[in-house]
């Protein structure tokens, strides 16, 4: 049994953990642990703060995403019915614009009738004078004739105009 190499460890292995008992260094040890057991505790304290903030903030960000979809919902529905009242005030406009041009494209084609009817009437009674004109000089001579012919075409004159 003293010559079993195996025996020689488990004696050199019990003496070391004597020689560490005696030392303290079980105690390093386990301070070590503790002290990394702290900082795996402080990382998962942070990690889970961080989460947390970053919830937060992602909550936040949701909230002012909805706030911004709404805010464009409402600039679309505005922007809808403003264009629909230009559209609306353009087409009275156009509608009047158009009543407007009509009542004065009929205006001046009354005054066009009116002037033609003037002009005919002024070629009627130069006919007129100018018929009478001839007919009463070839009827009629002398002086009598001629105070009887600018008599009528006076008169003739200025009935027609």
């Amino acid at each position: 049994m003293i010559e079993d190499p195996e025996t020689w460890v488990a004696i050199a292995f019990i003496i070391l953990m004597g020689l560490f008992g005696y030392l303290g260094i079980h105690r390093t040890v386990l301070k070590a642990l503790d002290n990394r057991s702290g900082r795996i505790k402080a990382e998962l304290d942070d990690a889970r703060r961080l989460k947390d903030e970053a919830a937060k903030v992602l909550e936040q960000y949701k909230a002012r995403r909805a706030s911004a979809e709404r805010e464009a919902d409402e600039i679309i529905a505005t922007a809808k019915a403003e264009a629909e009242r230009i559209a609306s005030e353009a087409k009275a406009k156009m509608e009047d614009l158009v009543a407007r041009r009509t009542k004065t494209a009929e205006s001046k084609i009354a005054l066009a009738e009116a002037q033609a009817l003037a002009d005919v009437r002024a070629a009627a009674a130069e006919a007129a004078v100018a018929a009478a004109s001839t007919i009463l000089s070839r009827s009629v001579k002398g002086k009598v004739a001629d105070d009887l012919l600018a008599k009528g075409i006076a008169e003739v004159r200025q009935k027609l105009n």
